[in-house]
């Protein structure tokens, strides 16, 4: 059997963990996207319940309504926070899928190159082969003699 043809089910495996790889890397960029967004909201919902407050604020308001209004703040702060927090998780966990999908991709080419350089390498063997066979073969055959 050839080299090329042997190393067929090594390319494969590493071809499938290359996918694999990519599937991965999606993943971890839609959750990373996700996380972003319910961020975006929160920062979003912050901002407008802050002008609520400075509004009714000037309205006038309670003394408890002022407390209820500044708890709900600074829950939602660390709310924020703590998104924030996922964010960055999810953003490390993109690039570590990322180096692993490109590793995975290097090896595929690695891999793709080395069978291509045998297959150039089992051509020349094969184009060599058929040459000394028609060389021979001119050399068998008697010299036709011209007809007079």
């Amino acid at each position: 059997m050839k080299r090329s043809r042997r190393l067929e089910p090594v390319v494969k495996v590493a071809e499938n963990r290359e996918q694999q790889a990519a599937r991965s890397l999606g993943d971890a960029q839609s959750a990373l996207n996700q996380a972003q967004q319910r961020l975006d909201e929160l920062e979003n919902y912050r901002k407008e319940y802050i002008q609520r407050f400075h509004t009714t604020g000037a309205m006038g308001m309670s003394a408890v309504q002022m407390g209820d209004y500044r708890l709900f703040l600074s829950n939602l702060s660390r709310a924020i926070e703590q998104q924030a927090g996922l964010v960055k998780q999810a953003a490390v966990a993109v690039e570590q899928q990322r180096q692993q999908w490109f590793a995975r991709r290097g090896k595929v080419k690695m891999l793709g190159n080395v069978v291509s350089r045998f297959q150039t390498e089992e051509q020349r063997v094969a184009d060599r082969k058929e040459q000394l066979e028609q060389d021979e073969r001119s050399q068998r055959m008697p010299a036709s003699s011209p007809r007079s």
